[in-house]
């Protein structure tokens, strides 16, 4: 066991994945905080967090140039409600007071990298397409196309494939046009970067790819099939539409460092993801399973598992479970290769507002290493960098 997570961030891995089992246990954001601040020591120079990657850009701005408020950046800087989370503002304020004073190329950087949607909403592409459009300095009526941005928007714009208008003439006109907005981006990239710069070419060219995605997402939501088999379509779009910006992020800093990507399991285990929602069962290759096949080595998960929680309202797991293994080895958080969990029983006491998915055989088999924490919340200690990193306890 360790809380060492460099021992887990051995070369050649590039994109370290430290995953958490559901959003709702405030202990592996404050873990994940001390696990960043030890691995900007050893070189790692990016953090990607599941959220969307436009408004992120936001962050970015604030923790490398100062520019706006820390209160702007978690207000305006995050999607999925995000920015009101404790451990993600102490990140942010953190990594801008690390960034004060050091040169542009060791600075930290924040990435999302999500699609701007939820599994059952999506916006309207518009101001993704029209940022494309003014920095290319073209003046094309897209309005007819779009129409009102409420078409788009409203939940039966996903859930009912009869009112999605995804699969519209105007839709794939509006996907022609974006794939040639994409086109133009790269042949005249020489004289935009020169007219501006790099950063406004990868700004440029981070709202076209959200946009374009959007158009990908609402036309499968508009297929008439089976309807798990739909939404299923839906949620493997959404996660190729996160492996496209991790792959695109370590393009953008693979010179500069590694990166660590924080996001639920389901978004970064190897394993093929499944969920049961509304009678349905649903099934997807994650985010993690399609980076982790093309990258290989260079991509390392971290699952997380938790045994107690008051968060989650989650009482003590029964001995013969994987959490129950960890539990007893594990006193109040820490990690261990995948390959020393034994084979267990699968835990049986969530329930589905908990947002828990516990460990299988199939998740452990596939990972790296696992984060098991014995008990949330959690009070808080130092940790390298200032930052803190939760313990059992109580939340400081």
């Amino acid at each position: 066991m360790s809380q060492d997570i460099r021992d887990f961030a051995t070369p050649p891995c590039e994109l370290l994945a430290l995953g958490e089992p559901t959003h709702q246990e405030p202990a592996f954001g404050h873990i994940r905080n001390g696990l960043f601040a030890s691995l900007a020591n050893q070189g790692f120079r990016s953090i990607a967090l599941e959220t969307d990657r436009v408004s992120a850009l936001a962050v970015n701005d604030f923790v490398q140039d100062g520019a706006g408020t820390l209160d702007t950046a978690m207000s305006e800087g995050f999607s999925h409600s995000f920015g009101d989370l404790e451990a993600n503002r102490r990140l942010v304020a953190w990594m801008r007071e690390y960034n004060e004073g050091r040169p542009a190329e060791e600075r930290l950087a924040f990435h999302g990298f999500d699609a701007p949607t939820e599994n059952t909403s999506a916006p309207s592409p518009r101001r993704y397409l029209e940022y494309a459009c003014d920095y290319l300095g073209l003046d094309l009526d897209l309005a007819s196309l779009l129409g009102t941005d409420e078409r788009w928007s409203r939940q039966e714009a996903i859930l009912d494939p009869a009112t999605s208008i995804g699969d519209s003439p105007e839709a794939a006109q509006l996907r022609a046009i974006a794939d040639d907005l994409l086109t133009s981006l790269y042949t005249r990239a020489p004289e935009l970067i020169a007219a501006t710069s790099r950063a406004d070419w990868f700004r440029a060219r981070t709202y076209l790819a959200a946009g374009l995605g959007l158009l990908r997402y609402h036309k499968q939501s508009a297929q008439r099939i089976e309807e798990s088999a739909r939404i299923s379509r839906l949620l493997a779009t959404r996660d190729a539409l996160m492996a496209q910006n991790l792959l695109d992020i370590r393009s953008i800093e693979e010179q500069r460092g590694a990166t660590l990507v924080f996001a639920h399991n389901s978004h970064l285990q190897r394993n093929l993801s499944k969920m049961r929602m509304a009678g349905m069962d649903l099934d997807w290759f994650s985010a993690g399973a399609i980076v982790g096949s093309l990258l290989g080595r260079r991509y390392t998960v971290v699952v997380g598992s938790v045994g107690r929680s008051e968060a989650l309202g989650l009482g003590e797991p029964e001995p013969n479970t994987y959490e129950g293994f960890l539990q007893r080895r594990i006193t109040t958080w820490g990690l261990t290769t995948a390959a020393a969990v034994t084979t267990a029983r699968t835990r049986t006491d969530i329930r589905p507002e908990q947002g828990y998915f516990p460990l299988d055989q199939a998740i452990v088999d596939l990972a790296d290493a696992v984060l098991h924490v014995n008990a949330g919340p959690a009070t808080a200690t130092p940790t390298p960098g200032g930052l803190r990193v939760a313990t059992e306890g109580g939340e400081a």
